[in-house]
C-alpha cells in the first residue's frame, strides 16, 4: 500500500521480494508454472468464470466489486484496493477498496512512490512477504506485514494497479501472484471498456445538457438574469467553487466583472482587469482557453481569491472577436481537465451569442423607450398644432373629431381665420403613417399658415401648397386636401379638392356629394384646381371625412362606405354638430367590431343654423 509518510530504513530483501518469474509452490499443481508456461484445468475454469462475470456489466463500480469477489474466491484477503492512473496528474487514485480507512482511501499515490507506485513505474508485479525488507515500502497501515500488487495493463497501456495486503507475514504465495498476473490483463480490459462506456455515456449526457442549456439561454433576453442563469447551468456540468463572467468594455481594453459566484453565494465586487495583465488577460490576448493546474506556480495570476488553486478560463467569441471570458476556479489543484475545456469551449459560443442578443435587446429596448417618449412628445406637439375647438358663427355650427390609427397620425385639420364671418375649413391626409406622416403634415400646416396672411381663395391655396411642396420634393410624399371657405354672411361654401374624400351634403333628408376634384398636392408640378360654390339653407348639414372613415373594414372585409355615411348623416341631421360627429364615429367603431383600425379617422361637421 502506498502513502505519503517518510520511507522506513532500507532492508535487505533476503529473498522475500519475489517477482513474477518466481516458480510456483510444488504443493499447488492447479496453478500455472511460470517456468514451463503450462495451463492447468483450474486456470481455465477460473478464467471462464472471470470472463463471464466481467462481461455482464459496463458499470465501473459494479465491475470493480465483482473483481474483488472473484479474487477473494481464490485469495482470502482482508485488505484489497484497485488504483486507477490519472494520466494528467501522473498519480494513482483509489477507486475501490476493502479494509482501508477513509483517510487512506483519499490518498493519491505518485507513480514511483511506495509499492503501488513502483508497480506502476516498472509495470512489473511485486510480492513482499515481509514489507519491512523493502526500502521503497511506505507504512501507511502499521499492521500490514505482507503485500501483493500487480499492474493492470490494457493494450500495452497502464491503467492502474491491483493491490492486496495482509496483516500476516508470508501470507501471499507464488501461486497467488501467478493467478493475479494471469487475470490482470482481462480485468484491465474490462475496466477500460467500462470507463469507455462511462465516458461515452457522460458525453451523451453532456451533449443533451449542452443542447438544453443552449435552448434555454436563447430565450433569456435580459443580460443580468442571463449571466446568473449561465452560472447556474454550468454547475450541471462542472462542480466549480468560484465562477466569474467578465465582459470587455467598449474600447476592448479592460475586462469588467458582470457576474461572480463564490461558494454558493452571488458575489459582485467591482473588478476591472486590463487585458495586458493576469491569466484572464492572457486568454483574451491569445484567443484560447487557459487551464492552470496550480495558480501559485503561474506568475501571471492576479491574487484575487486566496483560496484558489486551479483556474480554467475560456474566451467568449462572437463574430470573430472576443467579448469576454468565463473564469472558473477551485480550491483543489489540478481540478479542471480536458473534458471541462471541451465542454466550456463548445458552450462558449452559445453563451457569447446569448450575451450579444441580450445586449442588442437592451439597446433596442432603450431605443424603444426613447422612441416612445419622442412619439409621446410628438403627439403632444401635434395635438397642440390642431385647433382646440371649432369656431362659432351666427349662422353655422362646426364640430370636429379626430382619432389617429397610431399614437400620432397623418391626418391634419384646421380652422383658419379669413376675417370677419369667414373661416377656412381644412381637412388633409398625408401619405404614410405615424411619425413621418405627422412631420410632413406639420410642414404642410406651416406653409399653409404662412400663406393665410394673403387670404387666397381655396383653389389658389391648393396651387400655392403644391408649388411649395414641389420645391421641397420628398420621394413618395403627397397630401390630399379639402380646402373650403365658409362665408357666414351669405351662408355659402367655396370648395376646392386635391384628391380628398368629397364632402357629403344633406338637405331635407336627401344627400349628395359635392363633386369637387383635383390632383394630390406635391405629386405633379404646375397644377391648377377647380373651385365650387355651394349655397346653403338653414338645416343643411355638410360633412368632411378622411378616407379612414369610408375605408374602415369589418371582420367580413366589408367597407363602411359612402352610403352608410350619408344615411347616418341625414338621419341625425337635427342633432347638434358635435353629436352628429360623435354618432358617426361610434357607428364606424360598431361596424369595425374587433377589426384593427388601420387608418386615421377625422370628421368635420358643418351645420347651418
Amino acid at each position: 500500500m502506498s502513502d505519503t509518510p517518510p520511507s522506513p530504513p532500507a532492508h535487505d530483501f533476503e529473498g522475500d521480494y519475489r517477482p513474477a518469474e518466481t516458480p510456483a509452490s510444488s504443493d499447488s499443481p492447479a496453478y500455472l508454472d511460470p517456468i514451463n508456461a503450462r495451463i492447468e484445468p483450474a486456470d481455465v475454469a477460473y478464467l471462464m468464470r472471470l470472463t463471464d462475470a466481467l462481461n455482464t456489466t459496463l458499470d465501473l463500480q459494479t465491475l470493480l466489486a465483482r473483481t474483488s469477489e472473484l479474487v477473494r474466491s481464490l485469495i482470502p484477503y482482508r485488505i484489497f484496493a484497485i488504483f486507477l492512473l490519472n494520466e494528467r496528474t501522473h498519480d494513482l487514485r483509489m477507486r475501490f477498496q476493502i479494509g482501508h480507512t477513509p483517510q487512506i482511501e483519499r490518498t493519491r499515490v505518485p507513480v514511483g512512490k511506495g509499492v503501488v507506485g513502483q508497480v506502476a513505474l516498472t509495470r512489473q508485479p511485486i510480492l513482499l512477504n515481509d514489507v519491512s525488507t523493502a526500502d521503497f515500502y511506505i507504512a501507511a497501515n502499521p499492521d500490514v506485514r505482507s503485500e501483493l500488487a500487480v499492474p493492470l495493463i490494457a493494450k500495452n497501456r497502464l491503467i492502474g494497479v491491483m493491490d492486496l495486503e495482509s496483516e500476516q507475514a508470508n501470507f501471499f504465495r507464488p501461486e497467488h501472484l501467478h493467478v493475479l498476473t494471469m487475470t490482470a490483463s482481462r480485468i484491465a480490459q474490462s475496466i477500460e471498456n467500462a470507463r469507455l462506456y462511462a465516458r461515452v455515456s457522460r458525453q451523451a449526457q453532456t451533449l443533451e445538457v449542452l443542447n438544453e442549456i443552449a435552448i434555454e439561454l436563447a430565450s433569456i433576453l435580459e443580460l443580468d438574469p442571463l449571466l446568473e442563469r449561465v452560472g447556474q447551468l454550468l454547475r450541471r456540468l462542472i462542480d466549480y467553487q468560484m465562477f466569474t463572467i467578465m465582459l470587455l468594455d467598449e474600447k476592448g481594453e479592460t475586462l469588467v466583472t458582470r457576474y461572480a459566484w463564490r461558494f454558493g453565494y452571488v458575489h459582485a465586487p467591482i473588478r476591472r482587469v486590463p487585458i495586458s495583465s493576469g491569466i484572464v488577460g492572457a486568454a483574451v490576448r491569445e484567443w484560447r482557453p487557459i487551464n492552470v493546474p496550480d495558480v501559485n506556480e503561474d506568475p501571471r495570476y492576479l491574487p484575487m481569491n486566496p483560496e484558489t488553486r486551479s483556474e480554467l478560463i475560456v474566451p467568449l467569441f462572437y463574430k470573430g472577436r472576443v467579448i469576454g471570458v468565463l473564469d472558473l476556479e477551485h480550491t483543489r489543484p489540478n481540478f479542471f481537465n480536458e473534458e471541462h475545456e471541451r465542454m466550456l469551449t463548445t458552450l462558449a459560443s452559445q453563451i457569447a451569442t446569448a450575451i450579444e442578443n441580450a445586449r442588442l435587446f437592451q439597446a433596442v429596448h432603450r431605443q424603444e423607450r426613447q422612441l416612445e417618449k419622442d412619439i409621446a412628445m410628438a403627439r403632444e406637439v401635434q395635438l397642440r398644432l390642431l385647433p382646440a375647438e371649432a369656431p362659432v358663427h351666427p349662422h353655422a355650427e362646426m364640430a370636429v373629431r379626430f382619432l389617429p390609427a397610431r399614437t400620432i397620425g397623418g391626418d391634419l385639420y384646421d380652422f383658419l381665420d379669413y376675417g370677419p364671418n369667414r373661416t377656412a375649413i381644412v381637412l388633409g391626409d398625408v401619405s404614410g403613417k405615424a411619425a413621418p406622416a405627422a412631420l410632413f403634415a406639420a410642414l404642410v400646416s406651416g406653409i399653409m399658415h404662412a400663406a393665410t396672411t394673403n387670404k387666397p381663395d381655396p383653389a389658389a391655396m391648393l396651387a400655392l401648397l403644391n408649388d411649395a411642396l414641389q420645391e421641397r420634393k420628398l420621394e413618395s410624399q403627397y397630401v390630399t386636401m379639402l380646402f373650403c371657405l365658409w362665408n357666414d354672411e351669405n351662408q355659402t361654401l367655396q370648395v376646392a379638392n386635391s384628391g380628398a374624400v368629397q364632402p357629403v351634403f344633406c338637405r331635407a333628408g336627401q344627400s349628395l356629394p359635392v363633386r369637387a376634384e383635383g390632383f394630390p398636392i406635391g405629386m405633379f408640378p404646375n397644377v391648377t384646381y377647380e373651385e365650387l360654390c355651394v349655397a346653403t339653407q338653414p338645416g343643411d348639414v355638410i360633412i368632411f371625412v378622411s378616407d379612414g372613415i369610408l375605408d374602415a373594414e369589418n371582420e367580413k372585409e366589408e367597407m363602411y362606405g359612402e352610403d352608410r355615411l350619408a344615411g347616418l348623416l341625414c338621419s341625425s341631421r337635427d342633432l347638434p354638430a358635435q353629436e352628429i360627429a360623435d354618432a358617426i364615429l361610434a357607428d364606424v367603431s360598431r361596424f369595425q367590431g374587433s377589426k384593427d383600425r388601420f387608418d386615421d379617422e377625422t370628421i368635420i361637421v358643418l351645420r347651418v343654423r
